[in-house]
């Protein structure tokens, strides 16, 4: 059952912002402020944001950090494993917070008409994926989901054909 008030995207901020930092440093990056902004708003977000989209709010908000900075950090960060980049089609990636050692797995859906993501679990999905899994040649170390069709709203206003 779908719990809406439940977002699997959701990470510990505080905990993943310290994470990031201390693996940066670890990796031999240096400490900056706006390194350290981009971090803060990638561990706030709710859920998928694209590099366009920070770097917008990060001006928004005042900081002065180019877009090139952001793009500097969140292929760093991708690199550490601690984000998830989705390739969910109209050109652009997009970035979420991950733990690279936790078992924190969900899927998206996207629609197709107003782009809006939604993140979702599933249980039956999962245990689906390790069965196939199981009888593949391959040996699968990960995988990712993306459903696409139209939210409620865009549903309501054009129907399915």
């Amino acid at each position: 059952m779908h719990d809406p008030t439940h977002n699997p995207c959701h990470v510990p901020a505080g905990e993943w912002s310290e994470l990031a930092r201390a693996q940066l440093a670890e990796a031999g990056y240096r400490s900056s402020r706006p390194r350290a902004e981009v971090i803060d708003l990638v561990a706030e977000q709710e859920c998928v944001r694209t590099a366009a989209e920070i770097a917008d709010e990060l001006r928004v908000r005042g900081t002065g950090i180019g877009t090139a900075t952001v793009y500097r950090t969140l292929e760093a960060l991708e690199e550490l494993k601690l984000l998830q980049r989705l390739d969910l089609g109209g050109g652009s990636a997009r970035y979420e917070p991950a733990f690279p050692d936790r078992e924190h797995h969900h899927h998206h859906l996207v629609c197709e008409a107003c782009g809006v993501v939604t993140p979702f679990e599933d249980d039956e999905l999962e245990r689906a994926i390790e069965s196939l899994a199981r009888r593949m040649p391959h040996r699968v170390g990960e995988h990712e989901v993306i459903l696409r069709g139209r939210c409620p709203a865009c549903a309501e206003l054009t129907p399915a054909n």
